[in-house]
Formats: C-alpha cells, structure tokens, sequence
C-alpha cells in the first residue's frame, strides 16, 4: 500500500511525525483543506503530466491551476494529464494520494513557486485519506526535485 512506503520514506529522513491520517477524505483539495483545517492554497497538490509519453510531477498550490503556455515555456513541450486509470502504473500511486515521497524512479518532480507563499504545505502520503505536514524548503529538500518553477497562473 502506498501510505506505508510514503511512511517508511518519511521515517528514513526522520519525518514519520509528519504524517496525519485522516477518517474523512482528502482526495480533492477541498476536502483536504477541510480535513486538515487549512485554506485550500496550502494543500500541496501533485499533479501528474506526461511529457513525450514520460511523466513528470509538478506540486503547486492548492488554489492555483496550471497555466498551460507558462509549462510549455518552461518544459518545451505540451504536457498532458495522465489518464486516471493510468496514474498509478506511472508514478506509483493512485489519484487522490498523488504525491512526491516514494514514487516510481525516474520521474522528475519540480515545485511550483506558488507554494512559497506559505510557511506550511500539505501534500498527500500515498492515499486519500492522509497528508504530510512540511515547510515548502523541507519539501523540496527531502523529494528528488528537479527545481522550483513557476506554471501557475
């Protein structure tokens, strides 16, 4: 199950702490900000793209969408949302608890500059019922990111 190998990653870099588990959903970011009593831009959302049929994983803020020119500028090429039933074969686990922590090797994970607005963000732990408490700085130092970038509108 995805939420255990999210615990075990977070517990190798000593943040099993972080992890909050939750009775209702948090498979869309409104229910994620009310599960977790926060406004819906410090749900870190994960969203998966295929890129020249290779995915990529770009965390932005829970109240920001993706502006599609500013990703093409940025990655040369039109991305397109993984297909749902896709997802999990893809990135390693399936929609609703998207997120950067333990996923499959070789996908690149960058951070969207909208998420340093906040001094806490909560992406998903691998199901959608879970979260992960972090600073975005402790984020993108603890994934594999590839950099910071800025897609949102």
């Amino acid at each position: 199950m995805s939420i255990e190998k999210v615990q075990a990653f977070l517990a190798a870099k000593g943040m099993a702490d972080r992890v909050i588990t939750f009775e209702a959903s948090t498979a869309t970011v409104e229910l994620a900000a009310e599960a977790v009593g926060v406004e819906p831009g410090c749900i870190a959302k994960t969203m998966s793209f295929l890129v020249d049929g290779a995915p990529l994983l770009v965390i932005l803020a829970g109240d920001v969408r993706v502006d599609n020119h500013r990703f093409k500028e940025t990655f040369h090429k039109k991305g397109r949302m993984i297909p749902f039933d896709q997802v999990e074969a893809f990135i390693g686990h399936a929609p609703g608890g998207v997120c950067p922590f333990a996923i499959k090797e070789g996908v690149p994970v960058y951070l969207d500059e909208s998420l340093r607005r906040f001094e806490t963000v909560y992406p998903a732990a691998g199901d959608d019922h879970s979260a992960v408490r972090l600073t975005p700085e402790e984020l993108y130092g603890i994934i594999p990111a590839a950099g910071w970038v800025s897609v949102a509108k």
